[in-house]
């Protein structure tokens, strides 16, 4: 056959064969949406990005570096402020082009409701620009100037971590651009006043520069590079403006590139497993087709390029048509992941043509490998093998199939049990892939693995006196290939679901346990936006408080010594005072003693020890939350870092390196006998919230799962994609079976024996995925759970695997009942001489 002959045989085929290649338009279509969805969340993890309000009006901002550069990688991100010198607002001032140079200082307040404000000096109002819709500009230390409802002369009291000041509204202002509505309020106060609030010294924000008439943002942003050459700044405009106005956006872009690396390869990996799935299913009941096509002088290169000619006239338009409806997942993905709070509301994501062409392309290729692979068996046979093949289904596997598996399923166990010899990141990440190896080699070892399920549960079946028992026990054991086609996607979603919903619940269990464990003090102190050190040291001078611990929390980059392609990670921190930690705080200290824990110093879990590579007495380069860089000396390591954070600091130097210089909470110990005083002196403390151990341990949960809910979120849509798999593939095994069903029935078989038949080998097939699923996650949570606890038990909620079970058997039921349904209602004799 010439390649015009292929291309018109092709097409004659798709239209004689449309139940099989509509499967494998769903797939690939399907394989396409979720891949150009997650190709717009990864886009906008790099174009994506936040609208500037208050800097709206400025021509160029001016802010120190917010990121690592990191070589080969991802950027990463500073979760603090990097501050600018003072000094550089008259340095700037000065430049041709620049008719101002305005610095910028925020600071967090809170009114007595709890809702947060963002204090700016007055001046800075020209960046927005804020002009007065009534009253006047704030002149008195209490005096402010409202950006919401209202009106002047009012009286509010507003707290700056805890304590609080009254002050007079004097004025209310606009923003040309609307404020947004799910972040904190602005409020703005003198100049002095923020002066007295703004805890880094000789230290601002933000510089924002006012162009003269004439001269363009670039070129009067170059100009300032060049005068501050000195000092380490960045420069903003247009849409970057956004991106220095509000943190949390460059962070959220960071989060969607790990989020989506981290599940890109899992996603990928299902598609190419469900579109080979489906085209092998779907060549495997083409083989008589085949057969004869070989025994009349096709040749392997023919029928190789017969079926590659089929895949993509189908795929093609499949993978084409697929990928629009991704940009809208996209978008449900957006505002999930919002309420979960790793996106900010008003982030935008980034659309451009580049995910949809990355989607057509990935799936494209995807459908033609898998043909390629799918093509190999009916290709190569002899012409004698095929036709004998087209009526008998092959009863084993081939040997590089087998040695394949075994190997795959090797790899998988023994990746599992790394935590049991390493510890840290590594050996949980070695863990966690162990599960993709055990599906790998579940799918290539399927024949063989359903074929002894059924040894085992066909005798007993053969042996029984119902005819729809015997007839399921010879159809299971004659056709293990098309068995394990059924019983392997449903395997494959028991164990994607089990591994990932109960590796965070281990993981949340264990970090819970060591928080629980570890807080010794009788209670946890917090406020709406922090403590400070003034609010700090009144709690502690209250007699009936023996310790008093400030916490604040924060994060740290470590990038290894690896040579040409170094790797940065961040870890968390926690700043504590090694004085007051004995009674408030056990991190299960292993080497070494928290009390020598001073500036110059750190104290590391034993799983950042191992990750990188230190040991007591050796020093570490860090980078602090706004990226200073210290390098301090090991002086303790300790065994609950999960719960409280892998980097310990004195509390004063993490405090330093915030952005709003607050402690996050405080452990207060109670004078012996007087827990019960001193928590009622501290609630009617205003502007503070005091829990007990207890409670705070339970709050830290409820946090833990609302993180978890972004795994879930991104899971729930691979299951989704693997969900219509599963029905596609048993819908397809089933509905070719009609000349079977009407054999049966022209031989005696009753509508009710052949229906009888199906429940029974839906039973087997839902059974076998059942355990085979289960199996298959077991591995790699109880390697999991061994590296977060030590133990290798992870926690499973029994309601949640039941769902899961429930959820899988109910649809792999109903997938086969309905095509079985449909040939049933067929006449038997017009049935059997429909074509194969």
């Amino acid at each position: 056959m010439h390649s015009t002959g292929v291309r018109a045989l092709a097409r004659a085929n798709i239209r004689q064969q449309r139940g099989g290649f509509a499967a494998m338009f769903v797939a690939v279509f399907c394989a396409a949406l979720l891949t150009c969805a997650l190709g717009v969340l990864f886009e906008s993890g790099i174009r994506g990005g936040v609208e500037s309000h208050r800097y709206a009006g400025a021509d160029v901002i001016i802010g120190g570096p917010q990121t690592l550069e990191v070589r080969e990688d991802v950027d990463q991100p500073y979760v603090e402020r990097a501050l600018l010198p003072a000094i550089a607002v008259s340095e700037l001032a000065g430049l041709p082009g620049v008719r101002a140079a305005i610095a910028d200082m925020s600071v967090p307040l809170t009114t007595d409701t709890g809702a947060t404000l963002d204090a700016h000096g007055w001046s800075s109002a020209a960046l927005a620009p804020y002009t007065l819709t009534a009253g006047r500009a704030p002149e008195a230390p209490d005096e402010v100037v409202v950006t919401g409802d209202a009106a002047p002369g009012a009286r509010i009291m507003l707290r700056h971590g805890g304590i609080g000041s009254e002050y007079t509204v004097v004025g209310v202002a606009g923003a040309p651009t609307p404020e947004p509505t799910d972040r904190a309020g602005t409020v703005l106060v003198s100049d002095a006043r923020i002066g007295q609030l703004w805890p880094h010294g000789d230290q601002v924000t933000t510089i924002g520069l006012l162009a003269e008439d004439g001269v363009d943002a670039s070129t009067l942003a170059a100009r300032a590079r060049a005068q501050l050459a000195g000092h380490d700044v960045r420069t903003y405009t247009g849409d970057a403006r956004g991106d220095v106005e509000y943190l949390d956006a460059g962070a959220a872009r960071n989060e969607l590139i790990m989020l989506c690396g981290s599940f890109a390869g899992l996603a990928i990996l299902i598609a190419m497993f469900v579109v080979a799935s489906t085209l092998s299913l779907s060549i495997q009941q083409r083989r008589r087709e085949f057969a004869l096509l070989r025994a009349m002088g096709a040749t392997p290169g023919q029928v190789h390029r017969l079926i590659g000619s089929e895949v993509l006239l189908v795929a093609g338009i499949a993978a084409v048509l697929g990928v629009w409806p991704g940009f809208a997942v996209a978008g449900v993905l957006r505002a999930q992941f919002t309420e979960a709070g790793v996106l900010p509301s008003d982030f935008a994501l980034a659309y451009g043509p580049v995910p949809a062409l990355v989607g057509v392309a990935l799936a494209l290729a995807t459908a033609r490998i898998a043909a390629a692979i799918a093509a190999r068996r009916p290709a190569r046979l002899d012409p004698t093998e095929a036709l004998r093949e087209s009526a008998v289904e092959p009863g084993t596997i081939g040997r590089g199939r087998l040695v394949t598996g075994l190997a795959f399923a090797a790899g998988g166990l023994a990746t599992s049990v790394l935590p049991a010899f390493l510890p840290g990141q590594a050996a949980l990440a070695g863990a966690g892939s162990s599960a993709v190896l055990l599906v790998i080699s579940v799918a290539l070892l399927g024949p063989r693995l359903v074929s002894a399920a059924v040894a085992r549960l066909g005798g007993p079946m053969r042996r029984s006196s119902s005819p729809a028992l015997a007839l399921a026990a010879a159809n299971t054991g004659a056709r293990a290939r098309r068995l394990a086609a059924a019983i392997t996607p449903l395997a494959l979603a028991i164990a994607i679901a089990s591994v990932q919903l109960f590796t965070q619940s281990t993981i949340s269990g264990a970090a819970g346990d060591q928080s629980r464990r570890g807080l010794t003090a009788d209670l946890v102190v917090t406020g709406a936006a922090g403590l400070s050190p003034a609010t700090v040291d009144e709690i502690a001078s209250n007699p009936a408080v023996r310790e008093a611990n400030p916490i604040t929390r924060s994060q740290a980059l470590y990038t290894s010594d690896s040579g040409d392609a170094p790797t940065t990670k961040p870890y968390p921190v926690q700043g504590i005072d090694p004085r007051a930690s004995a009674s408030t705080l056990d991190l299960d200290v292993r080497e070494g003693d928290l009390t020598r824990l001073t500036d110059g110093t750190v104290a590391l879990s034993l799983d950042a020890v191992f990750d990188m590579g230190t040991d007591m007495g050796e020093t570490v380069p860090l980078r602090l939350g706004d990226g200073t860089l210290i390098t301090p000396t090991v002086v303790a390591t300790y065994g609950r870092g999960l719960g409280f954070g892998d980097v310990t600091l004195p509390a004063g130097q993490v405090r330093a390196h915030t952005t709003d210089a607050m402690a996050d909470v405080l452990l207060v110990t109670a004078q012996p006998g007087r827990v019960d005083e001193l928590r009622e002196s501290l609630e009617a403390t205003p502007g503070v919230a005091v829990a007990d151990r207890a409670e705070f341990a339970s709050a830290g949960e409820d946090e833990r799962r609302t993180q978890s809910w972004v795994s879930i979120v991104a899971l729930a849509v691979l299951l989704g994609y693997l969900a219509v798999a599963v029905v596609n593939t048993l819908v397809l095994a089933t509905a070719e079976r009609g000349r079977e069903f009407a054999l049966l029935r022209l031989v005696g078989a009753s509508h009710r024996q052949v229906r009888s038949m199906m429940r029974v080998e839906s039973v087997i097939v839902v059974s076998v995925a059942a355990v085979v699923g289960s199996l298959i996650a077991l591995p790699p949570l109880a390697g999991i759970a061994g590296a977060v606890s030590g133990r290798p038990i992870p926690n499973i909620s029994p309601v949640t695997y039941g769902a899961i079970i429930a959820a899988t058997v109910v649809l792999g039921l109903v997938a086969i009942a309905i095509p079985t349904h449909a040939a049933l209602r067929q006449d038997p004799v017009e049935a059997i001489g429909t074509r194969e």
